[in-house]
């Protein structure tokens, strides 16, 4: 298959495809269809791109054709206009993306290659939502965001987030309040003027860390107790109770600087962390484990980390390939 396409052009021809797939398409729109893919050669090229990535993957059942350009659902479909959307992006997605890309698709959850911003393995970058709250994303990290009248919201699906929140106000100027809260699979974060940092992590729990203002913490189950954490205070929480309330490490957003700090760190917390920002595997042997590891790193090129550890520690670095390294002993 020949390069991604334009993500404009994926996404009318995903909406197109979703259409036609429905088998409910006026013959008004199929003529409209029509004209669309003569008007551009890159038009025709996403539309069988759409039809090969179909093929290819399965993925695109009609009961999840989407009313598109304007049409509406019937009353009676099963299917939510949530479900719809969801099924278009993914098919931009994919036609946007290079085929050496949907292997990764495959191995990723849907929710995080669709979220509205995400950053790649190693990346880290700062959004600035509507009413001027900034999110610093860590690597790997992916949130949706929801802004209605009633509620800020926003989602972290993966990963890390530093957030600075902004005081509220509507588009007229006048003063309004609307909660700014961050959701993480296990509960629910309300800012209260507040800067702070949020990570998501993968065996069924989180972490928020507060560096200014408050943070109200509040678990996803109903029968757990909400805390409020203050300035310099930070707990992990998973969906039933928050955990040990313990003072926040200067540590705590040397990430949003490209930093990676040590303290007497065990070497195999020391590479899992380091890992999270080179793709493929970083793997600790057990035999050194436990050595200790201190200093300041740089995470934008972790190669020369990994060059200096020998030269610090008793170890030994072995690539397999760029994408497969170990730590080991000497001659291990």
């Amino acid at each position: 298959m020949s390069a991604a396409v334009d993500k404009d052009v994926a996404l009318q021809a995903a909406q197109w495809f979703f259409l036609m797939q429905s088998g409910e398409a006026t013959p008004a729109e199929h003529s409209r269809w029509t004209r669309w893919r003569e008007a551009d050669p890159s038009h025709e090229a996403a539309w069988q791109r759409a039809e090969q990535v179909s093929r290819k993957f399965g993925m695109l059942p009609g009961g999840l054709a989407m009313p598109a350009l304007g049409r509406t659902v019937r009353s009676d479909s099963r299917t939510t206009r949530a479900d719809r959307r969801t099924a278009v992006k993914a098919l931009a997605v994919l036609l946007t993306a290079a085929p050496a890309g949907w292997l990764a698709w495959r191995a990723s959850p849907a929710r995080e290659w669709l979220a509205d911003h995400r950053t790649a393995t190693g990346e880290r970058r700062e959004v600035r939502l509507p009413d001027g709250t900034r999110i610093r994303l860590n690597t790997a990290t992916a949130i949706d965001v929801a802004y209605d009248d009633a509620l800020r919201l926003v989602r972290l699906r993966a990963g890390e987030i530093l957030v600075d929140t902004a005081p509220d106000s509507v588009a007229s100027g006048d003063p309004a309040y609307r909660p700014f809260v961050v959701e993480t699979a296990q509960g629910r974060l309300r800012a209260l003027g507040t800067r702070f940092v949020v990570r998501q992590h993968e065996d069924k729990r989180s972490h928020v860390a507060v560096l200014e203002g408050a943070v109200e913490v509040r678990p996803g189950d109903a029968r757990g107790v909400a805390v409020v954490l203050r300035a310099g205070e930070q707990a992990g929480f998973s969906a039933s109770a928050v955990g040990v309330v313990e003072p926040v490490g200067p540590e705590a957003d040397d990430w949003s600087r490209g930093v990676l700090r040590a303290k007497n760190m065990r070497l195999h917390d020391f590479l899992a962390e380091l890992g999270r920002y080179r793709p493929g595997v970083l793997r600790c042997d057990p035999a050194v484990a436990g050595l200790r590891v201190s200093g300041v790193f740089q995470l934008d090129d972790t190669g020369p980390v990994l060059d200096s550890l020998p030269q610090a520690l008793p170890v030994d670095v072995l690539f397999r390939t760029r994408y497969w390294v170990t730590v080991v002993a000497p001659g291990g």
